[in-house]
């Protein structure tokens, strides 16, 4: 699954880990990103530590079997993490859907948990990219799925995604225990205080307003890119 930060992609994540025929893993490219760009995030440190940094072990691990014989295999990616030292030819391996958000609210999300934001922080150019090499490699366009649609309508947008993936859908998709996973990012301690209260999919709220001019420029570049890929979400 393909996302930008700041998506629902965590509670997505927790969705499919509820299944149980299903295991997860949780972003597995973060530390490659993090040491190939260079850049400051929080609890840097400890996501180095937690995760191989050699994006060849990553891309090797994620194109092989799913761990414990499990029959389903989740990988929470995030799209910005994939720089372009990073080899596609795994992908090739997997089957590959896109969960993508409404700018404004990504841009809400995120500046509430960090003081600067870029366009590259939030992964759109590249969720566009890697979209159009999924449909390469498919022969058509993956599955899409909109996390306002997913809050109005959960098992609508669930069914819909496992059958656009061939796989059953599953009622325990739609709720989970609270509290924290064996199976997050050792980064969870920072980002994932909402979705540790959460036992389902939130209510849809009401799009944001960017005051920020900023954020508004960030807002206008991305805009175009998601109604390009929101053309392809699933109905």
């Amino acid at each position: 699954m393909w996302s930008g930060p700041r998506n629902l992609s965590t509670a997505l994540m927790r969705s499919f880990g509820n299944r149980p025929d299903c295991v997860v893993s949780d972003e597995p490219f973060y530390a490659v990103y993090l040491t190939l760009s260079g850049i400051e995030h929080p609890m840097r440190e400890e996501v180095l530590g937690s995760q191989p940094t050699d994006w060849r072990k990553v891309a090797n691990a994620a194109s092989g079997p799913p761990p414990n014989g499990a029959k389903l295999w989740y990988q929470k990616h995030m799209t910005h993490h994939m720089l372009p030292a990073i080899g596609r030819d795994w992908m090739r391996a997997c089957r590959h859907a896109f969960l993508i958000r409404h700018p404004a609210r990504v841009l809400a999300s995120y500046a509430a948990k960090r003081e600067t934001v870029a366009l590259s922080d939030i992964g759109f150019v590249e969720q566009e990219a890697l979209f159009e090499q999924a449909a390469e490699i498919a022969g058509d366009a993956p599955p899409v799925i909109d996390a306002d649609a997913l809050l109005a309508d959960p098992p609508a947008v669930l069914q819909a995604l496992c059958k656009a993936l061939a796989i059953p859908f599953s009622e325990r998709m739609l709720s989970w225990p609270a509290g924290p996973r064996d199976t997050d990012g050792v980064w969870a301690a920072h980002w994932y205080d909402a979705v540790n209260k959460s036992t389902g999919f939130g209510p849809a709220r009401p799009l944001a307003t960017l005051e920020d001019p900023g954020l508004k420029s960030i807002e206008a570049a991305a805009l175009p890119i998601y109604e390009r890929l929101a053309a392809h979400s699933l109905r």
